[in-house]
């Protein structure tokens, strides 16, 4: 009911936001003597405000054209390569002559998998993520699909399918690949390659990197690990799950609306995002567009939510922040239990934010105390000061700081000559 009656509401206002948008318009003509005017400039900063706020935000666009690498700008295409309706496997290649311009003609670097999260954002807004390992890095990352646009034919999708499609992807991207895992997807990587490791899977990958990720939220619980805890199964069972109208191509599945996990993580800091809006109306009104665009850029893909299956959001409520089957060692998977303590040659990393309000201290780091097998010399714990959740994956401190750790680790366990035998078809 809840999710058509949101629907319901943009529909309403869609006739004031034709006449926002006329108004817009005639306020942005440069031959209108009123735009100019103090009055002019604040009503055409109300109009762009009232825009952004009652807009539907869809999923952002990559915008990585291309990368500089030794002082050579690499152009860079965006190609699918694998995909099911549920996900789709996203190759940042890059241009091969300029490659070996940047690297000369026997370069090759290591394959690195981003598993994006699936809890809410699109993952564009691991655009900074990418950015920075494409530098050094073949990469790929796994784009999930609106749980809104699959029809219901093609079935259920739970944290059983999303544990078998990093399997998939891993192995379509070919043994001794590197997988980052940023935030929610922790525990199912995590449990993959415990999985591929018990199998002997020849896709195995050489190392594995756990970012902000809650492999045990019994760590340091956050506020939003408190209100899993709090609330029985049946409230997020009731309250939560939402049915798609049928506007929209999964017309009738059940959901967790990105709708409302947006609100929920707004609500967190509500004060910050209405000083971030009143500040957006102050820079239009002074004619700030560098700091209005600024503004933009970052609410476009923060605004831009999908939704969750209901089979994926409650199977990882129950058993990542209820019952703590991972670290419990209890997790099962298609009738098998995961056995982290089997992996023993997969190098693990483990980075955490010491302001991380999402994933506490000491849950990302929880992977070593279960990860047994690995050797101790084949493990690294890092934690950055003074970033919070959003910091541990982007902006200045990740990229001067966290990456440049990463991709020391990473470039530890990967050997030039096992890559070009394997891109040699061996």
């Amino acid at each position: 009911m809840l999710y058509s009656l949101v629907e319901m509401q943009r529909a309403a206002l869609m006739p004031w936001r034709l006449a926002n948008n006329f108004q817009r318009a005639l306020l942005a003509n440069p031959l209108n003597p009123m735009a100019q005017t103090t009055f002019g400039r604040n009503w055409s900063a109300a109009s762009d405000l009232f825009e952004a706020m009652t807009r539907r935000y869809e999923k952002p666009a990559w915008r990585i054209e291309s990368t500089v690498i030794n002082g050579i700008t690499v152009p860079v295409t965006i190609e699918t390569i694998w995909s099911t309706p549920w996900c789709s496997l996203v190759h940042f290649k890059r241009d091969p002559a300029a490659m070996a311009q940047a690297h000369g003609p026997d370069w090759v670097e290591p394959r690195v998998l981003i598993a994006a999260p699936l809890s809410g954002h699109f993952a564009t807004l691991l655009r900074g993520t990418v950015e920075a390992f494409i530098q050094d890095h073949d990469v790929y990352i796994t784009d999930w699909q609106d749980a809104r646009d699959v029809p219901i034919s093609v079935g259920r999708f739970d944290l059983d399918d999303y544990i078998e499609h990093i399997r998939m992807m891993l192995s379509e991207i070919g043994p001794k690949a590197h997988v980052v895992a940023v935030c929610q997807p922790g525990p199912p990587v995590l449990a993959a390659v415990a999985l591929m490791a018990e199998d002997k899977d020849p896709a195995l990958p050489a190392s594995m990197t756990f970012m902000g990720s809650p492999i045990d939220a019994r760590c340091s619980p956050t506020v939003t690990n408190k209100l899993a805890e709090e609330k029985p199964f049946a409230w997020f069972e009731s309250k939560m799950i939402q049915t798609v109208p049928p506007i929209f191509p999964g017309a009738f599945r059940r959901v967790y609306p990105g709708f409302v996990q947006l609100a929920s993580f707004m609500q967190m800091n509500i004060d910050r995002h209405i000083d971030a809006h009143r500040d957006y109306f102050n820079h239009l009104v002074a004619g700030d567009g560098d700091e209005a665009e600024k503004h933009r850029e970052f609410y476009d893909e923060y605004l831009a939510v999908l939704d969750l299956s209901e089979e994926f959001y409650l199977q990882t409520i129950q058993k990542v922040f209820q019952e703590y089957h991972l670290p419990r060692g209890i997790l099962m998977c298609r009738d098998r239990l995961v056995k982290p303590e089997l992996i023993t040659t997969v190098a693990l990393m483990t980075v955490e934010g010491e302001k991380d309000d999402i994933s506490g201290i000491g849950q990302t780091q929880a992977a070593h105390d279960i990860c047994t097998g690995i050797p101790k010399e084949m493990q690294y714990d890092y934690i950055q000061e003074g970033v919070g959740h959003y910091g541990v994956f982007n902006g200045r401190r990740f990229r001067s700081e966290i990456y440049p750790r990463q991709k020391q680790f990473i470039r530890t366990y990967f050997s030039a000559d096992q890559e070009r035998h394997f891109l040699a078809g061996g």
